[in-house]
Protein backbone atom coordinates (compact mmCIF):
# COMPACT_ATOMS: atom_id res chain seq x y z
CA UNK A 1 0.00 0.00 0.00
CA UNK A 2 1.31 3.50 -0.78
CA UNK A 3 2.29 5.57 2.26
CA UNK A 4 0.17 8.52 1.09
CA UNK A 5 -2.95 8.56 -1.09
CA UNK A 6 -3.07 9.95 -4.62
CA UNK A 7 -3.64 13.71 -4.48
CA UNK A 8 -5.91 15.04 -7.28
CA UNK A 9 -4.32 17.85 -9.26
CA UNK A 10 -0.88 16.22 -9.12
CA UNK A 11 0.59 13.48 -11.32
CA UNK A 12 -0.20 9.94 -10.17
CA UNK A 13 2.87 8.50 -8.40
CA UNK A 14 2.37 5.15 -10.11
CA UNK A 15 1.74 6.57 -13.58
CA UNK A 16 3.01 4.12 -16.18
CA UNK A 17 2.71 3.79 -19.91
CA UNK A 18 4.08 5.43 -23.01
CA UNK A 19 6.23 8.51 -22.44
CA UNK A 20 4.93 11.90 -23.65
CA UNK A 21 7.87 12.14 -26.04
CA UNK A 22 6.91 8.83 -27.65
CA UNK A 23 3.29 9.97 -27.93
CA UNK A 24 4.49 13.09 -29.73
CA UNK A 25 6.62 11.04 -32.10
CA UNK A 26 3.69 8.74 -32.83
CA UNK A 27 1.61 11.73 -33.96
CA UNK A 28 3.91 12.06 -36.95
CA UNK A 29 2.28 8.94 -38.36
CA UNK A 30 -1.09 10.68 -38.45
CA UNK A 31 0.27 14.08 -39.45
CA UNK A 32 3.80 14.04 -40.85
CA UNK A 33 5.73 17.19 -40.05
CA UNK A 34 5.95 17.92 -43.77
CA UNK A 35 2.14 18.11 -43.75
CA UNK A 36 2.35 21.35 -41.76
CA UNK A 37 3.27 23.09 -45.02
CA UNK A 38 -0.25 22.62 -46.39
CA UNK A 39 -2.34 25.76 -46.83
CA UNK A 40 -5.98 24.88 -47.43
CA UNK A 41 -8.29 27.66 -48.56
CA UNK A 42 -11.78 26.38 -47.83
CA UNK A 43 -14.69 26.80 -50.19
CA UNK A 44 -16.85 29.67 -49.08
CA UNK A 45 -14.00 31.57 -47.48
CA UNK A 46 -15.11 35.19 -47.09
CA UNK A 47 -13.20 37.66 -49.21
CA UNK A 48 -10.86 39.93 -47.31
CA UNK A 49 -13.15 42.96 -47.41
CA UNK A 50 -16.14 41.01 -46.14
CA UNK A 51 -13.98 39.57 -43.35
CA UNK A 52 -12.89 43.05 -42.27
CA UNK A 53 -16.47 44.31 -42.38
CA UNK A 54 -17.63 41.36 -40.30
CA UNK A 55 -14.88 41.91 -37.73
CA UNK A 56 -15.96 45.56 -37.49
CA UNK A 57 -19.50 44.55 -36.53
CA UNK A 58 -20.38 45.76 -33.05
CA UNK A 59 -17.41 48.12 -32.79
CA UNK A 60 -17.93 51.80 -32.23
CA UNK A 61 -18.78 52.91 -35.78
CA UNK A 62 -17.03 56.27 -35.57
CA UNK A 63 -13.72 54.43 -34.96
CA UNK A 64 -13.87 51.66 -37.57
CA UNK A 65 -12.44 53.92 -40.31
CA UNK A 66 -9.32 54.32 -38.14
CA UNK A 67 -9.05 50.54 -37.83
CA UNK A 68 -9.42 50.04 -41.59
CA UNK A 69 -6.88 52.79 -42.22
CA UNK A 70 -4.34 51.11 -39.97
CA UNK A 71 -4.90 47.72 -41.63
CA UNK A 72 -4.55 49.26 -45.09
CA UNK A 73 -1.03 50.54 -44.42
CA UNK A 74 0.70 47.29 -45.46
CA UNK A 75 0.19 43.51 -45.71
CA UNK A 76 1.90 43.15 -42.32
CA UNK A 77 -0.56 45.65 -40.81
CA UNK A 78 -3.44 43.77 -42.46
CA UNK A 79 -2.27 40.53 -40.82
CA UNK A 80 -2.18 42.28 -37.43
CA UNK A 81 -5.88 43.10 -37.71
CA UNK A 82 -7.08 39.81 -39.20
CA UNK A 83 -6.48 37.11 -36.59
CA UNK A 84 -9.99 35.75 -37.18
CA UNK A 85 -9.52 35.41 -40.93
CA UNK A 86 -6.25 33.55 -40.49
CA UNK A 87 -7.89 31.26 -37.93
CA UNK A 88 -10.61 30.54 -40.51
CA UNK A 89 -7.88 29.37 -42.89
CA UNK A 90 -5.91 27.45 -40.26
CA UNK A 91 -9.03 25.55 -39.21
CA UNK A 92 -9.28 24.21 -42.77
CA UNK A 93 -5.78 22.72 -42.50
CA UNK A 94 -4.18 19.91 -40.51
CA UNK A 95 -3.60 19.97 -36.73
CA UNK A 96 -1.74 17.54 -34.50
CA UNK A 97 -4.38 17.70 -31.79
CA UNK A 98 -1.85 18.85 -29.18
CA UNK A 99 -3.38 21.75 -27.29
CA UNK A 100 -1.81 24.49 -25.24
CA UNK A 101 -2.64 27.99 -24.11
CA UNK A 102 -2.05 29.95 -27.31
CA UNK A 103 -1.65 33.68 -27.73
CA UNK A 104 -3.96 33.57 -30.74
CA UNK A 105 -2.26 36.63 -32.22
CA UNK A 106 1.42 35.75 -31.99
CA UNK A 107 2.67 38.05 -34.75
CA UNK A 108 6.12 39.58 -34.66
CA UNK A 109 4.99 42.95 -33.24
CA UNK A 110 3.28 41.33 -30.23
CA UNK A 111 6.55 40.64 -28.44
CA UNK A 112 8.19 43.34 -26.39
CA UNK A 113 9.63 44.73 -23.21
CA UNK A 114 7.66 45.67 -20.10
CA UNK A 115 8.37 46.38 -16.45
CA UNK A 116 8.49 43.82 -13.66
CA UNK A 117 7.81 44.32 -9.94
CA UNK A 118 11.36 45.53 -9.24
CA UNK A 119 11.60 48.14 -12.01
CA UNK A 120 13.50 45.76 -14.25
CA UNK A 121 12.62 44.99 -17.86
CA UNK A 122 11.52 41.61 -19.18
CA UNK A 123 10.81 40.56 -22.74
CA UNK A 124 7.97 38.25 -23.72
CA UNK A 125 4.70 38.00 -25.58
CA UNK A 126 2.62 41.01 -24.58
CA UNK A 127 -0.83 40.88 -26.22
CA UNK A 128 -3.44 38.30 -25.27
CA UNK A 129 -6.80 39.57 -26.49
CA UNK A 130 -7.32 36.39 -28.54
CA UNK A 131 -5.82 33.86 -26.13
CA UNK A 132 -7.48 30.47 -25.55
CA UNK A 133 -6.70 26.77 -25.43
CA UNK A 134 -5.96 25.70 -28.98
CA UNK A 135 -3.53 24.13 -31.47
CA UNK A 136 0.08 25.06 -30.72
CA UNK A 137 0.99 25.21 -34.41
CA UNK A 138 -1.44 28.07 -35.07
CA UNK A 139 0.73 30.44 -33.03
CA UNK A 140 3.91 29.22 -34.71
CA UNK A 141 2.47 29.60 -38.21
CA UNK A 142 1.17 33.09 -37.47
CA UNK A 143 4.54 34.17 -36.10
CA UNK A 144 6.46 32.74 -39.06
CA UNK A 145 4.07 34.37 -41.56
CA UNK A 146 4.41 37.73 -39.86
CA UNK A 147 8.21 37.48 -40.03
CA UNK A 148 8.02 36.94 -43.80
CA UNK A 149 5.69 39.93 -44.24
CA UNK A 150 7.80 42.15 -41.99
CA UNK A 151 10.92 41.18 -43.93
CA UNK A 152 9.26 41.98 -47.24
CA UNK A 153 8.15 45.36 -45.92
CA UNK A 154 11.71 46.03 -44.78
CA UNK A 155 12.95 45.31 -48.32
CA UNK A 156 14.70 42.03 -47.51
CA UNK A 157 15.36 39.51 -50.26
CA UNK A 158 12.80 36.72 -50.55
CA UNK A 159 15.38 34.07 -49.62
CA UNK A 160 16.18 36.03 -46.46
CA UNK A 161 12.49 36.25 -45.54
CA UNK A 162 12.09 32.52 -45.97
CA UNK A 163 15.24 31.85 -43.93
CA UNK A 164 13.89 34.02 -41.11
CA UNK A 165 10.68 31.96 -41.08
CA UNK A 166 12.83 28.82 -41.02
CA UNK A 167 14.71 30.24 -38.04
CA UNK A 168 11.45 30.93 -36.16
CA UNK A 169 10.50 27.27 -36.37
CA UNK A 170 14.04 26.02 -35.76
CA UNK A 171 14.41 28.10 -32.61
CA UNK A 172 10.98 26.99 -31.39
CA UNK A 173 11.94 23.35 -31.95
CA UNK A 174 15.41 23.63 -30.37
CA UNK A 175 14.01 25.45 -27.33
CA UNK A 176 11.25 22.90 -26.83
CA UNK A 177 13.80 20.08 -26.96
CA UNK A 178 15.91 21.89 -24.37
CA UNK A 179 12.91 22.36 -22.08
CA UNK A 180 11.95 18.69 -22.46
CA UNK A 181 15.34 17.63 -21.06
CA UNK A 182 15.23 19.81 -17.96
CA UNK A 183 13.66 19.10 -14.56
CA UNK A 184 10.12 20.46 -14.46
CA UNK A 185 10.89 23.47 -12.24
CA UNK A 186 14.00 24.23 -14.28
CA UNK A 187 12.05 24.13 -17.53
CA UNK A 188 9.32 26.37 -16.09
CA UNK A 189 11.82 29.13 -15.29
CA UNK A 190 14.28 28.46 -18.10
CA UNK A 191 15.80 30.99 -20.48
CA UNK A 192 15.96 34.04 -18.25
CA UNK A 193 15.94 37.29 -20.17
CA UNK A 194 19.65 37.86 -19.62
CA UNK A 195 20.31 34.49 -21.32
CA UNK A 196 17.87 35.00 -24.19
CA UNK A 197 20.22 36.68 -26.68
CA UNK A 198 22.84 33.99 -26.16
CA UNK A 199 20.31 31.14 -26.33
CA UNK A 200 18.79 32.46 -29.56
CA UNK A 201 22.17 33.49 -31.02
CA UNK A 202 20.73 36.97 -31.46
CA UNK A 203 23.84 39.10 -30.93
CA UNK A 204 23.21 41.24 -34.03
CA UNK A 205 20.04 42.42 -32.29
CA UNK A 206 21.80 43.63 -29.14
CA UNK A 207 22.12 47.28 -30.19
CA UNK A 208 18.46 47.45 -31.20
CA UNK A 209 17.32 45.85 -27.94
CA UNK A 210 19.43 48.30 -25.92
CA UNK A 211 17.88 51.28 -27.73
CA UNK A 212 14.37 49.88 -27.23
CA UNK A 213 15.10 49.26 -23.54
CA UNK A 214 16.33 52.84 -23.09
CA UNK A 215 13.08 54.19 -24.55
CA UNK A 216 10.98 51.69 -22.57
CA UNK A 217 12.39 52.89 -19.25
CA UNK A 218 11.01 56.35 -20.03
CA UNK A 219 7.61 55.03 -21.15
CA UNK A 220 5.81 55.43 -17.83
CA UNK A 221 2.47 56.51 -16.38
CA UNK A 222 4.12 59.71 -15.16
CA UNK A 223 5.32 60.66 -18.62
CA UNK A 224 1.95 59.88 -20.22
CA UNK A 225 0.08 61.82 -17.53
CA UNK A 226 2.38 64.81 -17.93
CA UNK A 227 1.37 65.05 -21.60
CA UNK A 228 -2.25 63.93 -21.40
CA UNK A 229 -3.53 65.72 -18.26
CA UNK A 230 -3.83 69.20 -16.83
CA UNK A 231 -4.13 70.53 -13.24
CA UNK A 232 -7.59 71.13 -11.74
CA UNK A 233 -8.66 73.83 -9.31
CA UNK A 234 -8.85 71.37 -6.40
CA UNK A 235 -5.23 70.32 -6.77
CA UNK A 236 -5.86 67.17 -8.80
CA UNK A 237 -5.45 66.50 -12.50
CA UNK A 238 -7.74 65.56 -15.38
CA UNK A 239 -7.35 64.26 -18.91
CA UNK A 240 -7.32 66.69 -21.85
CA UNK A 241 -9.03 65.92 -25.15
CA UNK A 242 -6.67 64.91 -27.96
CA UNK A 243 -9.11 63.74 -30.61
CA UNK A 244 -9.48 61.24 -32.13
CA UNK A 245 -7.11 59.16 -29.97
CA UNK A 246 -7.96 60.50 -26.49
CA UNK A 247 -11.26 62.04 -25.42
CA UNK A 248 -13.09 62.81 -22.24
CA UNK A 249 -16.28 60.86 -21.50
CA UNK A 250 -19.61 61.85 -19.92
CA UNK A 251 -19.72 61.89 -16.14
CA UNK A 252 -22.01 58.84 -15.92
CA UNK A 253 -19.67 56.77 -18.12
CA UNK A 254 -16.61 57.87 -16.14
CA UNK A 255 -18.38 56.99 -12.88
CA UNK A 256 -19.32 53.52 -14.19
CA UNK A 257 -15.71 52.77 -15.14
CA UNK A 258 -14.38 54.06 -11.82
CA UNK A 259 -16.96 52.11 -9.81
CA UNK A 260 -16.05 48.89 -11.64
CA UNK A 261 -12.60 49.01 -10.06
CA UNK A 262 -14.14 47.74 -6.82
CA UNK A 263 -14.72 44.39 -8.53
CA UNK A 264 -11.25 44.56 -10.07
CA UNK A 265 -9.68 44.59 -6.60
CA UNK A 266 -11.08 41.09 -6.02
CA UNK A 267 -8.95 39.78 -8.94
CA UNK A 268 -5.62 41.32 -7.87
CA UNK A 269 -3.25 39.44 -5.58
CA UNK A 270 -4.27 40.28 -2.01
CA UNK A 271 -0.81 41.46 -1.00
CA UNK A 272 -1.00 44.17 -3.72
CA UNK A 273 -4.15 45.74 -2.28
CA UNK A 274 -2.32 48.05 0.19
CA UNK A 275 -0.41 49.45 -2.80
CA UNK A 276 -3.60 50.34 -4.68
CA UNK A 277 -5.22 51.66 -1.51
CA UNK A 278 -2.68 54.48 -1.44
CA UNK A 279 -3.99 55.90 -4.72
CA UNK A 280 -7.16 57.90 -5.35
CA UNK A 281 -9.10 57.74 -8.63
CA UNK A 282 -9.22 61.19 -10.24
CA UNK A 283 -10.37 60.89 -13.85
CA UNK A 284 -11.37 58.59 -16.70
CA UNK A 285 -10.99 59.07 -20.46
CA UNK A 286 -11.45 57.01 -23.62
CA UNK A 287 -8.30 56.13 -25.57
CA UNK A 288 -7.95 54.36 -28.93
CA UNK A 289 -5.32 51.60 -28.91
CA UNK A 290 -3.78 49.03 -31.24
CA UNK A 291 -4.95 47.79 -34.63
CA UNK A 292 -7.15 44.80 -33.89
CA UNK A 293 -8.60 46.55 -30.82
CA UNK A 294 -9.65 49.79 -32.51
CA UNK A 295 -13.39 50.32 -32.10
CA UNK A 296 -13.66 48.48 -28.80
CA UNK A 297 -14.14 50.43 -25.60
CA UNK A 298 -10.82 51.20 -23.94
CA UNK A 299 -10.39 53.61 -21.06
CA UNK A 300 -7.50 55.12 -19.16
CA UNK A 301 -8.00 55.79 -15.45
CA UNK A 302 -5.87 58.38 -13.69
CA UNK A 303 -4.83 57.56 -10.12
CA UNK A 304 -2.79 59.93 -7.93
CA UNK A 305 -0.88 59.20 -4.74
CA UNK A 306 -0.43 61.57 -1.76
CA UNK A 307 2.34 63.44 -3.62
CA UNK A 308 0.29 63.83 -6.77
CA UNK A 309 2.37 61.22 -8.59
CA UNK A 310 0.28 59.38 -11.19
CA UNK A 311 -0.46 55.76 -11.93
CA UNK A 312 -2.55 55.12 -15.04
CA UNK A 313 -4.60 51.96 -15.46
CA UNK A 314 -6.05 50.76 -18.74
CA UNK A 315 -9.57 49.34 -18.61
CA UNK A 316 -10.06 47.59 -21.92
CA UNK A 317 -13.07 45.78 -23.33
CA UNK A 318 -12.59 42.04 -23.70
CA UNK A 319 -14.74 40.51 -26.41
CA UNK A 320 -14.80 36.81 -27.23
CA UNK A 321 -11.67 35.53 -28.97
CA UNK A 322 -11.87 35.77 -32.75
CA UNK A 323 -10.39 32.25 -32.79
CA UNK A 324 -13.10 30.65 -30.65
CA UNK A 325 -15.38 29.23 -33.39
CA UNK A 326 -12.39 27.95 -35.34
CA UNK A 327 -10.76 26.33 -32.31
CA UNK A 328 -14.06 24.49 -31.77
CA UNK A 329 -13.96 23.32 -35.39
CA UNK A 330 -10.39 22.07 -34.89
CA UNK A 331 -11.46 19.98 -31.89
CA UNK A 332 -10.71 22.33 -29.00
CA UNK A 333 -13.95 23.08 -27.12
CA UNK A 334 -14.42 26.59 -25.76
CA UNK A 335 -16.07 26.96 -22.31
CA UNK A 336 -19.76 27.80 -22.65
CA UNK A 337 -19.69 30.40 -19.88
CA UNK A 338 -16.74 32.73 -19.57
CA UNK A 339 -15.93 36.23 -18.42
CA UNK A 340 -13.86 37.46 -21.35
CA UNK A 341 -11.68 39.69 -19.18
CA UNK A 342 -10.86 36.71 -16.96
CA UNK A 343 -10.05 34.63 -20.07
CA UNK A 344 -7.53 37.22 -21.25
CA UNK A 345 -5.88 37.68 -17.85
CA UNK A 346 -5.60 33.99 -17.01
CA UNK A 347 -4.27 33.26 -20.49
CA UNK A 348 -1.63 35.94 -20.05
CA UNK A 349 -0.61 34.61 -16.66
CA UNK A 350 -0.33 31.09 -18.07
CA UNK A 351 1.97 32.14 -20.90
CA UNK A 352 4.25 34.79 -19.41
CA UNK A 353 7.05 34.09 -16.96
CA UNK A 354 6.41 37.47 -15.31
CA UNK A 355 3.11 39.35 -15.63
CA UNK A 356 1.99 42.85 -14.68
CA UNK A 357 1.54 42.88 -10.90
CA UNK A 358 -1.70 44.88 -11.25
CA UNK A 359 -3.31 42.66 -13.90
CA UNK A 360 -6.97 41.85 -13.28
CA UNK A 361 -10.49 41.99 -14.65
CA UNK A 362 -13.93 43.34 -13.84
CA UNK A 363 -17.30 44.28 -15.36
CA UNK A 364 -18.36 47.85 -16.11
CA UNK A 365 -22.07 48.12 -15.38
CA UNK A 366 -24.28 50.38 -17.45
CA UNK A 367 -21.96 50.37 -20.48
CA UNK A 368 -22.93 48.10 -23.39
CA UNK A 369 -20.25 46.00 -25.04
CA UNK A 370 -19.13 47.41 -28.36
CA UNK A 371 -17.89 44.02 -29.40
CA UNK A 372 -20.72 41.69 -28.48
CA UNK A 373 -23.73 43.87 -27.66
CA UNK A 374 -23.42 42.75 -24.04
CA UNK A 375 -23.38 39.04 -24.88
CA UNK A 376 -20.28 36.90 -24.54
CA UNK A 377 -19.80 34.27 -27.21
CA UNK A 378 -21.73 31.15 -26.31
CA UNK A 379 -22.46 32.34 -22.78
CA UNK A 380 -25.90 33.89 -23.10
CA UNK A 381 -26.89 37.40 -22.00
CA UNK A 382 -24.52 39.16 -19.65
CA UNK A 383 -24.89 42.42 -17.83
CA UNK A 384 -22.33 45.11 -18.41
CA UNK A 385 -19.02 45.28 -20.21
CA UNK A 386 -16.37 42.62 -19.45
CA UNK A 387 -12.94 44.24 -19.28
CA UNK A 388 -9.33 43.51 -18.48
CA UNK A 389 -7.38 45.93 -16.29
CA UNK A 390 -3.64 46.52 -16.42
CA UNK A 391 -1.01 49.19 -16.01
CA UNK A 392 -0.83 51.64 -18.89
CA UNK A 393 2.62 52.51 -20.21
CA UNK A 394 4.30 50.07 -17.85
CA UNK A 395 7.74 50.78 -19.36
CA UNK A 396 6.61 49.03 -22.50
CA UNK A 397 8.84 48.95 -25.55
CA UNK A 398 8.90 46.95 -28.75
CA UNK A 399 11.06 46.22 -31.74
CA UNK A 400 9.55 47.25 -35.08
CA UNK A 401 10.22 44.12 -37.15
CA UNK A 402 9.63 46.03 -40.40
CA UNK A 403 12.70 48.18 -39.68
CA UNK A 404 15.21 45.37 -39.14
CA UNK A 405 18.10 44.50 -41.43
CA UNK A 406 18.52 40.96 -42.74
CA UNK A 407 20.88 39.79 -39.97
CA UNK A 408 18.73 41.41 -37.32
CA UNK A 409 15.60 39.81 -38.76
CA UNK A 410 17.15 36.36 -38.39
CA UNK A 411 18.07 37.17 -34.79
CA UNK A 412 14.60 38.47 -34.04
CA UNK A 413 13.06 35.37 -35.59
CA UNK A 414 15.13 33.08 -33.38
CA UNK A 415 14.42 35.14 -30.27
CA UNK A 416 10.64 35.21 -30.76
CA UNK A 417 10.59 31.52 -31.66
CA UNK A 418 12.33 30.72 -28.38
CA UNK A 419 9.93 32.94 -26.40
CA UNK A 420 6.91 31.28 -28.00
CA UNK A 421 8.22 27.82 -27.12
CA UNK A 422 8.76 28.90 -23.52
CA UNK A 423 5.21 30.30 -23.35
CA UNK A 424 3.65 27.14 -24.80
CA UNK A 425 5.62 24.87 -22.46
CA UNK A 426 3.81 26.30 -19.43
CA UNK A 427 0.53 24.61 -20.38
CA UNK A 428 1.62 21.74 -22.63
CA UNK A 429 4.22 19.14 -21.68
CA UNK A 430 7.39 20.13 -23.58
CA UNK A 431 8.25 16.42 -23.94
CA UNK A 432 5.08 15.90 -25.98
CA UNK A 433 5.79 18.84 -28.28
CA UNK A 434 9.47 17.98 -28.56
CA UNK A 435 8.54 14.44 -29.54
CA UNK A 436 6.52 15.72 -32.47
CA UNK A 437 8.94 18.48 -33.51
CA UNK A 438 11.90 16.11 -33.62
CA UNK A 439 15.63 16.53 -34.16
CA UNK A 440 15.88 17.36 -37.86
CA UNK A 441 14.61 20.39 -39.79
CA UNK A 442 11.58 18.73 -41.42
CA UNK A 443 9.16 20.81 -39.33
CA UNK A 444 11.18 23.98 -39.90
CA UNK A 445 10.98 23.56 -43.68
CA UNK A 446 7.24 22.93 -43.52
CA UNK A 447 6.52 25.97 -41.36
CA UNK A 448 8.65 28.17 -43.62
CA UNK A 449 6.82 26.92 -46.70
CA UNK A 450 3.47 27.61 -45.08
CA UNK A 451 4.60 31.06 -44.00
CA UNK A 452 5.62 32.07 -47.52
CA UNK A 453 2.34 30.77 -48.96
CA UNK A 454 0.25 32.53 -46.34
CA UNK A 455 2.23 35.75 -46.72
CA UNK A 456 1.30 35.65 -50.43
CA UNK A 457 -2.33 35.09 -49.44
CA UNK A 458 -2.19 38.04 -47.04
CA UNK A 459 -0.72 40.31 -49.69
CA UNK A 460 -3.65 39.45 -51.95
CA UNK A 461 -6.10 40.13 -49.11
CA UNK A 462 -4.44 43.46 -48.39
CA UNK A 463 -4.63 44.43 -52.06
CA UNK A 464 -8.36 43.68 -52.01
CA UNK A 465 -8.83 45.92 -48.97
CA UNK A 466 -6.88 48.82 -50.44
CA UNK A 467 -8.88 48.52 -53.66
CA UNK A 468 -12.10 48.65 -51.64
CA UNK A 469 -10.87 51.76 -49.86
CA UNK A 470 -10.01 53.46 -53.14
CA UNK A 471 -13.39 52.57 -54.65
CA UNK A 472 -15.24 53.91 -51.62
CA UNK A 473 -16.72 50.56 -50.62
CA UNK A 474 -14.98 50.82 -47.24
CA UNK A 475 -14.24 54.04 -45.39
CA UNK A 476 -10.70 54.43 -44.08
CA UNK A 477 -9.02 57.18 -42.08
CA UNK A 478 -5.31 57.04 -42.80
CA UNK A 479 -2.44 58.20 -40.64
CA UNK A 480 -4.23 58.06 -37.28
Amino acid sequence: MPRVPYVPGFAHPDAQGTSPKAVGRALRERLPRSGQAVLSIADGRPDAVAAVEESNAGRLPELTPIRVGRMAVSPFAFLRGSAGLMAYDLAAGPVTGIGTQICGDAHAANFGLYGDARDGLVIDLNDFDETLHGPWEWDLKRLATSIVLAGREAGAAEDDCRKAALDVAGSYRHTMRLLAKLPVIGAWNAIADEELVSHADARDLLGTLERVAEKARKNTSARFAAKATEPTADGGRRFVDAQPVLRRVPDAEAAAVATSLTGYLDTVAEHRLPLLARYAVHDVAFRVVGTGSVGLRSYVVLLLDHRGEPLVLQVKEARSSALAPFAEKAGFPVPSVVHEGRRVVLGQRRMQVVSDILLGWTTVQGVASAGTGGTASGSGPQEGLPVQVRQFRNRKGSVDPTQLSGDQMDDYARMTGALLARAHSHSADPRLLAGYCGKNDELDEAIAAFAVSYADRTEADHAALTAAVKSGRVEAEMGV
